[in-house]
C-alpha cells in the first residue's frame, strides 16, 4: 500500500478549480508546477516539487479554459506533457484524471477516411507515461477499449438522482432519453427511480442538425426530465423539449453530464420552453452561469475526489457507480 505521504495532485489550466475542489476533498493542496504558453504558441512546463516514488494524479479536462485563453488542443497537450514530466522525474505511478473525454465523439471510422480519434487520444496519454485514467461518463463506452492501462470510468448517474429527488415530486417524474442512443442510460434511471421513461427517435440531416424528432412514450401533465451526456449546440434538446411542450408534459427539465455549450447555446437555452438546464462542474460553468439563468450545476468534484482517495489507498471504487459519496 502506498503511504499517505506520497500523493501528488496536479493541475492543468483548462479546469483548475476542479482540480483543487478534488485535491480539498482529500485534505491535501494542490501541487505545484509551472505552465506557460510561449509565444510561439508552445507549451512550456515545469514541475516545482518532488515526485520521485509518489503516486501523482493529474487533473486536466478535455475542455478550453473559462476564460478562453486554453483550447481543448493545448489542454490535452499539457496532459501529456505533465505526464511526461513525471514520468522521467521518477514517479512511481501517474494517474490521468480527465472529467471530459477529448475527442470522445470520433469514436469509429463512420465514412471513409474518417480518423479514430478518441483512440489517438489514448494512445497520446498512454505513451506519454499514464499507468491509469480516470473519466466520467464517455460517450461511448469503447473507448475504455482504446487503452491497456487500468480506466475507471465514473457515472454522473447518482448524483443527477440524487439532484431530482431533492428538487422534483418524483412520482410526477417521467425520464426521457434525447436519442435511441441514450435509451439504457434512461431506463436506468427510471427504474432506480420506479417511474415511466420516454424516447425520442430523431433523424439528422448533419451533424448538429436534427431534422425530425419523434416521441414514444407519454408525457403528458407530467415533469419530463431529459438526460444525456453531453450538450453542445443544445439544439436537440430545444426541439425535443418544444415537442414535449405540445405532447402536454407540465413541466421540462434537461440534466446532463457535460455542458459544452459551444456557440449560441446558452441563447438557444433561454428562448426554448426549458424551464432548467442541469449541467455538472467537468467543465468550467462559471461564466455560463452569470449568463444563463436557467443554468444550474451540480458538483461532481466529490465523486472524483473519492476514487482518487480509493485508488490511492487501493479500495473498490465500484460503489461509486451507484451512490454519491458523503
Amino acid at each position: 500500500m502506498l503511504g499517505a505521504t506520497s500523493l501528488k495532485i496536479f493541475s492543468g489550466t483548462s479546469h483548475p478549480e476542479i482540480a483543487h475542489l478534488i485535491a480539498k476533498r482529500i485534505g491535501l493542496p494542490v501541487s505545484k508546477s509551472e505552465i506557460i504558453q510561449n509565444h510561439s504558441g508552445e507549451t512550456s512546463l515545469r514541475i516545482l516539487e518532488s515526485v520521485r516514488e509518489a503516486d501523482v494524479y493529474i487533473v486536466n479536462s478535455g475542455c478550453a479554459s473559462a476564460d478562453g485563453t486554453v483550447s481543448v488542443n493545448t489542454a490535452l497537450m499539457e496532459l501529456c506533457i505533465m505526464i511526461h514530466a513525471c514520468k522521467i522525474a521518477s514517479a512511481k505511478r501517474i494517474t490521468a484524471v480527465i472529467p471530459l473525454y477529448p475527442y470522445a465523439r470520433q469514436d469509429r471510422k463512420d465514412k471513409s477516411r474518417a480518423p479514430i480519434s478518441a483512440k489517438l487520444v489514448a494512445n497520446m496519454i498512454q505513451k506519454s507515461g499514464a499507468d491509469h485514467m480516470i473519466t466520467m461518463d464517455l460517450h461511448a463506452s469503447q473507448i475504455q477499449g482504446f487503452f491497456d492501462c487500468p480506466v475507471d470510468k465514473l457515472y454522473a448517474e447518482p448524483s443527477m438522482l440524487w439532484y431530482i429527488r431533492e428538487n422534483f415530486s418524483v412520482k410526477n417524474v417521467v425520464i426521457v432519453s434525447p436519442d435511441a442512443g441514450g435509451a439504457k442510460r434512461a431506463t436506468s434511471m427510471a427504474d432506480r427511480l420506479n417511474v415511466d421513461f420516454a424516447l425520442f427517435h430523431k433523424e439528422r440531416k448533419k451533424a448538429n442538425e436534427v431534422s425530425r424528432m419523434i416521441l414514444v412514450g407519454n408525457v403528458k401533465d407530467k415533469t419530463a426530465v431529459l438526460v444525456d451526456d453531453m450538450a453542445d449546440t443544445c439544439g436537440t434538446l430545444a426541439l425535443a423539449a418544444q415537442h414535449l411542450i405540445e405532447a402536454g408534459a407540465k413541466q421540462i427539465v434537461a440534466i446532463v453530464t457535460h455542458g459544452i455549450l459551444s456557440g449560441n447555446a446558452l441563447e438557444t437555452i433561454e428562448k426554448s420552453p426549458l424551464e432548467r438546464l442541469v449541467v455538472t462542474n467537468t467543465i468550467p460553468q462559471d461564466m455560463n452561469v452569470k449568463r444563463c439563468k436557467k443554468l444550474a450545476v451540480i458538483d461532481v468534484a466529490p465523486v472524483l475526489g473519492e476514487v482518487v482517495r480509493r485508488s490511492h489507498y487501493g479500495e473498490s471504487v465500484s460503489k461509486l457507480f451507484t451512490e454519491v459519496p458523503y
